[in-house]
């Protein structure tokens, strides 16, 4: 009955970021990527970041494009998602880009395998609670990309537009969990 409950808050508790997050993205939506992106570049750079995780944004998400223009004129080496099934695994990031499952934009499959580590994953939450555990879509692609890969990946950090956070646990054990969250 306990584990119907909690899922129950989490439902509500993603409808209600989600809520916030497409509010929040309705207005100042530049502004509030650019400090976002700001702090991101200078994290990586502070960090000497060669391999870089990030996301190809959705609407309600910051929005990472001008980022990635930067770091690729830094020869860093950029990995996104490409969705397999239920999780995704890392392919590099190159264009064309083609938008698919979920209205998300994926390069084309590639078979260049990726160096094992990465420095730091960039992922995009919904929110998190006071455990600094991810609330994202409910999808749970993250949380089986990380259950796989966490020991190559030294630094996650956490970004949206604005901070919905629970002060009750709302998320599970395996829910992947920020280093670092950054919002404006």
């Amino acid at each position: 009955m306990e584990v119907m409950q909690k899922k129950m808050r989490k439902q509500k508790f993603r409808r209600h970021c989600l809520e916030q997050l497409k509010k929040s993205s309705r207005t100042g939506r530049y502004a509030k990527d650019k400090k976002v992106l700001s702090v991101l570049h200078r994290i990586i750079s502070e960090m000497n970041a060669r391999t870089v995780m990030l996301y190809l944004p959705l609407a309600t998400e910051v929005n990472l494009y001008p980022l990635v223009k930067v770091l690729r004129r830094e020869k860093r080496q950029l990995y996104v998602p490409f969705m397999e099934g239920k999780s995704f695994r890392l392919v590099k990031y190159r264009y064309p880009l083609e938008t698919k499952q979920f209205g998300i934009k994926e390069p084309k499959n590639s078979k260049q395998y990726r160096n094992k580590e990465i420095d730091i994953a960039i992922v995009p939450i919904v929110g998190v609670d006071l455990t600094y555990r991810r609330v994202g879509f409910g999808k749970g692609m993250y949380d089986r990309f990380f259950e796989k890969e966490m020991k190559n990946i030294k630094k996650t950090v956490f970004v949206a537009r604005h901070l919905c956070f629970s002060s009750q646990i709302v998320t599970d054990s395996y829910d992947v969990r920020a280093d670092m969250i950054i919002v404006p």
